[in-house]
């Protein structure tokens, strides 16, 4: 299939013109070669596919059912929102919840979705501070050690991509260490830590910090904290930027502070993404949406609705950021994040036809995973 009349959105820059895609590959691009099989995309944006790294749900599924069944119905909720890569999200629950769904998450990585792919797993704790605890269950904590870590991984340490937890509690070091010789990203969430014991577990390995100022010490001027310490360093971070979880201002300062290179946009989005307003539930919490904000019963924010075609419109509408470079953030960032770098989350000869076209106002129009077209 030959999709002419594009406006590529390369690494670095945005030009017009045409991507030739054959067996499942990007075979031309700018090619003179013929094909059977041409699609004019008339002026639309032509872009990597996003890839979301913190998701829990969508579709009225969350990752902790369990099922296969339910990761496949995430898959095809978000592929619909230009998602054609993802790492379903685990939450504090009990271990045996956990390894569930690291059961459903390995089956539907090796097996496919009829959706967006499964790339890996993130476990967003239990190896987390009863100090900031965000929508996570505190009865289901667990104390980071290795021994801990290995009755949750038990036959999924493959699939496992990244691990939150936060490094102040005590034995968090050596798992730090551990996690990350074994090329698993460690990140830094739900965290009370000071600037000096991030800078610390950042030494061990910690390489990631969790939706940058929720569920974290904020950065003051004799106590920068973990966002301190996130912007001091060459860690990566991610934002949930849907307005809600951070003001734009302050997303503004963290895309100015750490670059473009080092920020991922994700969605963490529990079961009601796509879904009406209501009543749903979040790693067995109750969840009331109501105008687009997803709160657990005592108003704390549990989630997000938001889906990653929005995220890239609203910092699209509400910086002077360049429009490559934002979807550099919820495309190539997220593929190095997940180690898949070298054949998706950009547009070049011989990465994977994850293809997305879009608007001027970031509206899908269709979505193509390894040059099948899924949306």
């Amino acid at each position: 299939m030959l999709i002419k009349n594009c406006n590529i959105v390369y690494y670095d820059r945005i030009e017009k013109g045409s991507v030739l895609i054959k067996d499942g590959k990007i075979k031309e691009i700018n090619t003179d070669t013929l094909d059977d099989n041409v699609l004019d995309a008339e002026g639309l944006y032509l872009a990597p596919g996003f890839i979301d790294v913190h998701i829990h749900g969508a579709g009225g599924c969350d990752t902790m059912d369990g099922t296969v069944e339910s990761i496949n119905k995430i898959s095809k909720a978000i592929v619909e929102h230009g998602v054609t890569s993802f790492t379903p999200t685990t939450m504090t629950v009990s271990i045996e919840e956990i390894r569930n769904s690291l059961k459903a998450i390995k089956e539907s990585k090796e097996n496919g979705t009829e959706g967006a792919q499964v790339l890996g797993a993130h476990l967003e704790g239990p190896f987390i501070s009863y100090e900031a605890l965000g929508a996570q269950n505190g009865n289901y904590v667990l104390e980071p050690t290795i021994d801990n870590f290995k009755k949750i991984s038990d036959g999924y340490e493959d699939v496992i991509t990244s691990v939150t937890l936060a490094p102040e509690v005590e034995g968090a070091g050596e798992l730090i260490q551990y996690i990350s010789e074994k090329g698993i990203v460690c990140s830094i969430g739900h965290t009370k830590a000071t600037y000096e014991e991030c800078i610390e577990a950042i030494k061990l390995g910690a390489s990631h910090s969790t939706h940058l100022y929720n569920a974290m010490t904020g950065f003051k001027h004799r106590s920068p904290g973990v966002v301190g310490a996130t912007f001091d360093t060459d860690i990566t971070t991610e934002t949930i930027s849907d307005g809600i979880h951070i003001s734009y201002p302050a997303l503004r300062v963290a895309y100015k502070q750490k670059g473009t290179d080092k920020v991922l946009l994700v969605s963490d989005s529990m079961m009601a993404c796509c879904m009406p307003d209501g009543d749903y539930s979040l790693g067995g919490q109750k969840v009331t949406v109501k105008n687009g904000v997803a709160t657990l019963e005592d108003g704390v924010l549990a989630g997000s609705v938001l889906t990653l075609d929005k995220a890239v419109r609203n910092i699209y509408k509400n910086s002077k950021l360049p429009l490559n470079e934002i979807v550099k953030m919820a495309t190539y960032n997220g593929a190095r994040h997940c180690k898949v770098e070298d054949h998706k989350g950009l547009i070049k000869e011989g990465y994977d036809a994850d293809i997305i076209l879009f608007d001027d106002n970031i509206n899908i129009k269709k979505v193509f995973i390894n040059g099948k077209e899924k949306f």
